[in-house]
Order: structure tokens, then sequence, then C-alpha cells
């Protein structure tokens, strides 16, 4: 059944997804399948009847949710042919509906919003962490798993870390190679990428830096050292419980309320007069030959 073909490729076939991505795929989207579709025989299961149970979904859930419950679909009956249980995947023949149900109102900002939040979190020990997120549109997750020695400058024809270079250059940027995701990989492989900084994240960046050796200082023997851009007091990776809450307070000190979403939602304002690629393009751009 059906039912079996989730169960088996549940229990296998969800390596390397980040906790809330599986969550969302057992409770959420698998169960609606079985609403649909669990009862039926797996051989006996056929491109119309998965076409209805989409058509059914769409009516009542989103354009997304629907296109996650197709693809969960697809690939737990490509599971199933891999064990030999069913000759053809009649899922892969389907085309998903649009869905009804409209999907989360967006939280990204205007411009006007953008600037008024950068300058509620002037000082404090988000300030870098907004201004990256908003001007470079890296995304949350990235940032959190930035480290020093991918932040560099354009020394000499090559790129070298700001620690050793320093700020003082005409060219600064960010290696996008790491995310807070499971496996620390990026979203994709094409999210991995160089992002050249204007000049008011470099200075964000700057000042951020000389605050966290502020913080090594204060914390003395108790700082632990990741080598992480946006670290706690005592080095370690920030909390992301944290991190939104005071993302939040700041928002509110905007006249935002608490409505805005994460940082990186907010990168999403896509403001593309301040952020652009890495000189010389290509390969040579994300530091790789």
């Amino acid at each position: 059944m059906v039912n079996d073909a989730l169960d088996d490729w549940l229990e296998t076939g969800l390596d390397g997804l980040a906790p809330s991505t599986v969550t969302v795929y057992r409770n959420t989207i698998a169960k609606a399948l079985r609403e649909e579709l669990g009862t039926v025989e797996l051989t006996k299961l056929t491109a119309g009847a998965v076409q209805k149970a989409l058509a059914n979904l769409a009516a009542r859930r989103s354009t997304r949710t629907v296109q996650m419950a197709h693809n969960v679909l697809v690939r737990a009956i490509r599971h199933a042919e891999r064990d030999d249980l069913v000759g053809r995947n009649v899922a892969a023949l389907v085309k998903p509906p649009k869905g009804q149900l409209r999907g989360r109102p967006s939280k990204s900002l205007t411009f006007e919003q953008a600037v008024t939040l950068m300058a509620a979190a002037w000082g404090t020990r988000l300030e870098a962490y907004i201004v990256l997120s908003l001007l470079s549109g890296i995304r949350t997750e990235e940032a959190r798993a930035l480290r020093w020695d991918h932040v560099v400058a354009w020394v000499s024809g090559q790129w070298q870390p700001v620690a050793e270079a320093g700020f003082d250059h005409e060219q600064v940027a960010v290696f996008v190679w790491r995310a807070e995701r499971a496996g620390g990989d990026t979203k994709t492989p094409e999210s991995r990428r160089t992002l050249a900084l204007p000049r008011k994240c470099v200075e964000a960046v700057r000042e951020h830096r000389v605050r966290q050796a502020g913080d090594r200082l204060a914390a003395g023997p108790l700082w632990q050292d990741h080598g992480l851009v946006f670290a706690s007091a005592v080095g370690t990776p920030m909390d992301d419980h944290n991190m939104r809450r005071m993302f939040r307070e700041i928002t509110e000190d905007a006249g935002l309320g608490t409505g805005v979403g994460a940082a990186g939602d907010a990168a999403y304002v896509r403001v593309t007069a301040f952020s652009s690629r890495c000189p010389g393009g290509g390969d040579r751009a994300a530091g790789r030959t």
C-alpha cells in the first residue's frame, strides 16, 4: 500500500535533512497523502488517482504544500521501485496543480523599513548581522555559520582573510560556503557563492570584530574559539531562539512590530542597489581555480 511506501521512505530516506524539514514531511505532508491515498495498493496506483488526490489537496492547501506532497510521493514510490515493489513510478507522470489556499504573507521589508531597521540596530550585538543580511542577501543559516577566515579582502590579486589583511581595501567579500543546516552545507550547491560587501557592511563587520575582541577579553578562560563571526559572548555558536528574540526586540524598537520575521527573512527585501557579485566572476570569484 501507499502507506507502507511512505513508512519505508520516512524511515530511511530522510538522512541529511534538517530536523524542521523532517517534521514537516512526517506530520504534514505524509499525513495529507495518507488521507488521500494511504489504503491504495501500490501496484494498483494510477496516474489518474494521483492527479485526483493532488487536486483534492490543492482545493484546501497552498501551491507549495501540493508541490511538496507530489515530491514526497514521487520519492517514496522511487524508493519502492528500488526494492522491486512496484514497476513504474506513476506519480512522476503527474504535474501537480496550483493550490487554492494563499501561502504565508510575505515578511519582507520595504527599502524604507530596512533603513529604519538598520538605524534601530546601531550599536547592538546584532547590528552587523542585520546589516549583512539586508545588504548582501546572505541567508540566516549562512550568516550564523560564517567564519572569520571566510571574510576576505582582495589583496595583490588574491583573496586574503581580513584577520590578516585588515579591512582597509577596496574590495571586501564573504565566502558563503557553509550554513547552519544538517551536514553544514548551503541550501543547494548553487548557493555556494562569494558576495562583495558594500562599504556599510564592511564598516559594520569591522566594528563587530572590535566588539568581539572585547567579548574575548571579558570572557577570559571561558572563551571558546570557534572562529565564528557571529558568536555568543563566550565564542560559542549563537542559539537561533536567542537571535530571533534579539531581532524582534530591535524590530519593536524600530516600530515594525514583531511580525517581520528573522533577519534572514528580512534579507529578501532584495536591496539590489547594495548587493553585487565579486570581481573576477565565476570560479575565481568564489576563490576556486
